[in-house]
């Protein structure tokens, strides 16, 4: 770890950048190419996981991490399976409609955990498909690359899932079909909604974005004006694809903003809660902090400097309603590097000075709580997720070379959903 710590800052990130998509090859299964939840043993597909594969393959290559040709096969190997795979109404089918459940069987690509066929997931893995038919435009193994990509975005029925309504479904199960809530205020679903809206085949409805829209929370939140989302993740996800510098839709154009401002200020009320700190958690400050979804410790509730402590296993915490329970997201602030670098780096160095343990194998824990007692100078989640892994391979590629957001500027199907947004300005 001293190691780490006495790198460049240019180094650093390249260091932790490369170790994080490494997550993306070591725990891929050789015949099917699906990518593994977490490296926990026994751990299904998580099919967004695949998406941040698919998106990191072109990282790779640019990096000389990976030769070319490699990246394609690995690419054209999943992209084959998930065309063939069992769509249909069979609880144990790979999906239906064009979409995906969020978990399978690493081996078969079937359904587990009776799970949900999952519109977000399906979007994020979407995303990844047509990133890797953006960048492989050469011939032979490549063209068929694009032809899959093709087929596989403009299989999805995303007309389907507003069920009839003006809104959009969470998701979908074979045993009571649509699922009793859908999406309510901003988070995750902003790429969701774009996808949906740009595609040629099955696209959402005219007033499916703005109905959406109608649930957003503008408030001041210590001392910012921010479109409130409190899990950190939400502000970052869709950024990982669609650059939103300079590009407004009819809500953030009232607003005088747009959403990568928005994850600026939202970064801003991170790091201010931190310092407030106002439950007292054990290392919170303006630099360590990183709250939102992922694993967290499943113990019984305690009593600690006059408080009452419970904490909430794996779960979504935010800022600065909660819930909070002191668990941090290690990889969280280094995430942010695109939007406030020197917070990220100054953050992230704080870290690794004070809790090296959270970077094993120069690879973050998906969580880390310094206030709950442990032989780790505080509790440490096992083993990595690859959600965190991969969001944090293309972040700081997008902030070091732009990568991502290249290729999804020049997607046809990108700009139509964001122009059926009412997306406007700047690169578009």
């Amino acid at each position: 770890m001293d190691g780490l710590r006495q790198l460049s800052d240019e180094a650093l990130v390249l260091r932790l950048q490369r170790a994080a998509f490494s997550y993306l090859v070591d725990y891929a299964d050789e015949e099917t190419g699906l990518v593994a939840d977490t490296s926990r043993p026994g751990s299904p597909c998580s099919i967004a996981v695949v998406g941040f594969a698919l998106s990191a393959y072109p990282v790779a290559v640019r990096n000389g991490w990976m030769p070319r040709a490699e990246a394609a096969a690995r690419t054209l190997k999943v992209l084959r399976f998930l065309q063939g795979g069992v769509q249909g109404e069979a609880a144990d089918a790979m999906g239906h409609r064009g979409f995906f459940y969020h978990f399978l069987d690493m081996r078969t690509g079937r359904r587990v955990w009776q799970c949900e066929l999952s519109l977000i997931d399906t979007a994020l893995l979407m995303a990844g498909v047509l990133v890797a038919g953006g960048y492989f435009d050469g011939g032979g193994e490549e063209r068929e690359i694009r032809d899959h990509a093709d087929a596989l975005y403009r299989r999805v029925d995303w007309r389907w899932a507003q069920n009839g309504t003006d809104g959009l479904s969470q998701g979908w199960k074979p045993e009571c079909g649509f699922l009793h809530y859908g999406w309510e205020g901003y988070n995750e679903a902003l790429i969701l909604y774009i996808l949906g809206l740009g595609s040629p085949t099955f696209p959402l409805t005219a007033g499916c974005y703005g109905t959406w829209s109608l649930t957003y929370q503008w408030e001041n939140l210590l001392g910012r004006n921010v479109l409130y989302s409190g899990p950190l993740f939400t502000h970052l996800f869709s950024h990982a694809w669609i650059d939103f510098r300079g590009i407004r839709d009819a809500f953030m154009r009232e607003k005088g903003s747009d959403y990568f401002e928005n994850t600026k200020s939202a970064v801003a009320i991170h790091r201010e809660y931190g310092e407030r700190n106002p439950y007292g958690f054990e290392g919170y400050g303006r630099d360590l902090w990183g709250v939102t979804a992922g694993d967290g410790p499943s113990v019984a509730a305690l009593r600690q400097s006059g408080r009452d402590r419970r904490f909430y296993g794996y779960m979504s915490r935010g800022v600065p309603y909660g819930p909070d329970d002191g668990t941090l997201s290690p990889w969280a602030m280094l995430a942010t590097l695109p939007f406030t670098p020197e917070a990220a780096l100054a953050g992230t160095r704080h870290l690794l000075a004070r809790y090296p343990q959270v970077c094993p194998g120069d690879r973050f824990s998906s969580g880390f709580n310094p206030t709950l007692p442990g032989e780790a100078g505080g509790w440490l989640s096992e083993g990595w997720y690859g959600l965190d892994q991969g969001l944090l391979a293309m972040s700081l590629e997008n902030h070091r070379s732009g990568l991502i957001w290249r290729i999804f500027r020049d997607c046809g199907y990108v700009r139509d959903g964001l122009a059926r947004a009412g997306f406007e300005g700047g690169w578009l």
